[in-house]
C-alpha cells in the first residue's frame, strides 16, 4: 500500500473491544463525577488544605495539555517554517490536540470547589489581571475554539459543504496564527505557576527558567505524540507508517530534547544546587528518573538508521512522554514542600482520569474512521 497524500475515513466497525472497554470506563468516570458533583470533591479524592490539587489537575489538566500540542507543533513546522512535507501529519496530531485541550478544559471544572462558578472566568468583573491562572485558563479557553475552527474543515469535507469549506480557507490563516502564538503562552504560563509558588517548591524545580522549561518540553512532546499516534494508529489500522515523515521529524523532536537538557542542567549548575540531586531522597530519584527519561530519546534515536525503525521511534515518543509528564508531576507534586500533609490519589479520581483518556481514545476512533482524518492509502503499482 502507499499514501496519495489526501485525508480518508478509514472506515470499519466502531464496536470492537477497545471501544467496549472504553465505553465501560466513561461510564464509571461519568458515575465518580454525578457523586462528586453532588457530594463535593471530599467524597471521592484524596485532596486536602496541603494538596488542593491532585491529578485531576496535574495529570488532566498540566500533563494532558502538553500531550496536546501535537497539532501546535506540527502547525509550526507546516506554516511557520515552511516544511510543507509535513502536512499530511496536520490532521491526525490536531485532532489528538482537539480532544487533549476540550477535556483538560472540562478537567478543570471537574476541580473546583464551587464548580457552577466557573463562567466568572469569562467575567472581566471578576479579573485578576495580574493571575497567571486567569492568562491560563483565557488562553486555553481560546486555543480550544481556535482548535475546534482549524479542524472545522474535516467535517466540511465529510458533509459535502465544499462552498462553506472554500470561504474558511480563505480566513484559516488567521486561525492558524493564533493557534501557534496562545500554546505558547499557556503552556510557558504553566511553568509560570510553578514560579509564583516560591519556596514551596524544591530547589531542584523551583527555578526562574520553568516557563522557558515547560514551554521547551511541551513542544517537544507535541513532536513525540505524533510519533506515538502515527505508530498506534498504523499498527491499530494496518497501515504503511510515515516513516519517510517520522524520521526528520524525530530528529527535530531530538533538537528540542538537547536545548531543553541544556537550560535544566545549566540552570541546576548556576544556581548551585545541583548537590541537591546528589542526596539520597525520593525527589533526587524522581529528578534522575525524570532526567533519564528525557534523555533516553537521544540514545534510541541517535542515528538516522535508527531513526527508520518504528520500534525506535515508538519508544523514542514513549520516552519523551514519560519525562514530560515526571517533570509536571514532580514540579506540582513530589517537589510541593507541605509540613504535615500527605497526597495520593484515590481510586475514584484514577477512575475518572482513566475516563479521560477512554473519551480520548473513543473519539479518536470514532473520528478517523468516519471524517477524512488520516492519508487515504492507494493500491501500490
Amino acid at each position: 500500500m502507499m499514501h496519495d497524500g489526501k485525508p480518508a475515513a478509514v472506515g470499519g466497525e466502531l464496536l470492537n473491544a477497545v471501544t467496549v472497554i472504553c465505553g465501560v470506563l466513561i461510564a464509571i468516570m461519568l458515575a465518580v463525577l454525578a457523586v462528586r458533583f453532588v457530594f463535593g470533591l471530599g467524597a471521592v479524592t484524596n485532596l486536602n488544605n496541603g494538596y488542593p490539587w491532585g491529578i485531576w489537575v496535574v495529570v488532566d489538566v498540566v500533563i494532558g495539555s502538553a500531550f496536546a500540542c501535537g497539532g501546535f507543533s506540527v502547525a509550526m513546522l507546516v506554516y511557520i517554517f515552511n516544511r510543507g512535507e509535513y502536512h499530511a501529519l496536520v490532521r491526525p496530531a490536531l485532532l489528538a490536540s482537539l480532544f487533549g485541550y476540550t477535556l483538560a478544559g472540562a478537567g478543570v471544572i471537574f476541580d473546583l470547589g464551587r464548580w457552577w462558578n466557573f463562567w466568572h472566568i469569562f467575567d472581566p468583573a471578576y479579573a485578576n489581571p495580574s493571575s497567571v491562572m486567569l492568562e491560563v485558563a483565557l488562553c486555553i479557553s481560546a486555543y480550544i475554539v481556535v482548535m475546534w475552527i482549524e479542524f472545522s474543515p474535516t467535517f466540511l469535507e465529510r458533509f459535502g459543504r465544499h462552498r462553506a469549506r472554500s470561504r474558511l480557507q480563505r480566513v484559516l490563516f488567521v486561525f492558524i496564527a493564533l493557534g501557534t502564538v496562545l500554546p505558547m503562552m499557556h503552556q510557558s504560563s504553566l511553568g509560570t505557576m510553578l514560579v509564583v509558588m516560591g519556596p514551596r517548591v524544591d530547589p531542584l524545580w523551583q527555578t526562574p527558567l520553568n516557563p522557558l522549561l515547560y514551554l521547551l518540553s511541551a513542544i517537544g512532546t507535541g513532536y513525540a505524540v505524533v510519533l506515538f499516534e502515527s505508530c498506534v494508529a498504523s499498527a491499530a489500522y494496518r497501515r504503511r507508517l510515515e516513516t519517510h515523515l517520522l524520521t526528520p521529524l524525530a530528529k527535530v523532536m531530538l533538537g528540542m530534547i538537547g536545548a531543553y537538557l541544556a537550560v535544566r542542567l545549566g540552570d541546576l549548575l548556576v544556581r548551585g544546587v545541583f548537590a541537591e540531586a546528589l542526596r539520597p531522597t525520593l525527589r533526587a530519584a524522581m529528578f534522575w528518573l525524570e532526567t533519564a527519561c528525557f534523555v533516553a530519546p537521544l540514545l534510541l534515536l541517535r542515528t538516522a538508521a535508527l531513526r527508520r525503525r518504528p520500534a525506535r521511534l515508538f519508544l523514542g515518543g514513549v520516552a519523551l512522554m514519560l519525562g514530560a509528564s515526571l517533570l509536571r508531576i514532580d514540579g506540582y507534586l513530589v517537589a510541593r514542600i507541605v509540613p504535615g500533609f500527605h497526597y495520593f490519589p484515590s481510586s475514584s479520581e484514577l477512575m475518572v482520569t482513566l475516563g479521560m483518556f477512554a473519551i480520548e481514545v473513543l473519539g479518536y476512533i470514532v473520528v478517523t474512521r468516519r471524517f477524512p482524518v488520516l492519508p487515504r492509502e492507494a493500491a501500490s503499482h
